[in-house]
C-alpha cells in the first residue's frame, strides 16, 4: 500500500448524500440502477451504481450513503454519472454500500 499525504486526501470530496430515485438502468451490461442522489447545496446529482445484488429499488429510495462528488461527469450505461456512490465488495464481489447509523445533512462533508 502506497501512503498519501493528508492533502492528497483533502482533494477528494466525500459528502453524504439521499437517494431520492432508483430505477433499473437498462442499458448497462452488468445489472445497474440509475440513480438520482440529493447533496444538498451541491444538487441533485445522477450516476449509475451495481447495486441489484443486495438492493431493491425501493429499499435505495431514502438511503443515505456516502458519495465521491469531485470526479469529471461521464456517462457510463447512458446515465450522465455525476459522482461516485460508495460501497465495499463482500465475499461475493457484491457492492454493500457505506452509509451512516445517524440521519445527517445531505451534502455533509467526510471529516
Amino acid at each position: 500500500m502506497q501512503n498519501i499525504q493528508w492533502q492528497d486526501f483533502e482533494k477528494v470530496q466525500l459528502r453524504v448524500g439521499t437517494i431520492r430515485a432508483a430505477r433499473p438502468n437498462e442499458q448497462a451490461v452488468k445489472p445497474a440502477y440509475g440513480l438520482q442522489v440529493d447533496l444538498g447545496e451541491q444538487g441533485l446529482k445522477t450516476s449509475s451504481a451495481q447495486l441489484t445484488a443486495h438492493y431493491s429499488c425501493e429499499q435505495l429510495l431514502g438511503r443515505q450513503v456516502l458519495c465521491v462528488c469531485n470526479f469529471a461527469a461521464k456517462r457510463i450505461a447512458g446515465v450522465r454519472s455525476e459522482m461516485l456512490v460508495s460501497g465495499v465488495y463482500d465475499a461475493d464481489n457484491r457492492v454493500v454500500l457505506a452509509g451512516f447509523d445517524k440521519p445527517l445533512p445531505n451534502g455533509a462533508r467526510l471529516a
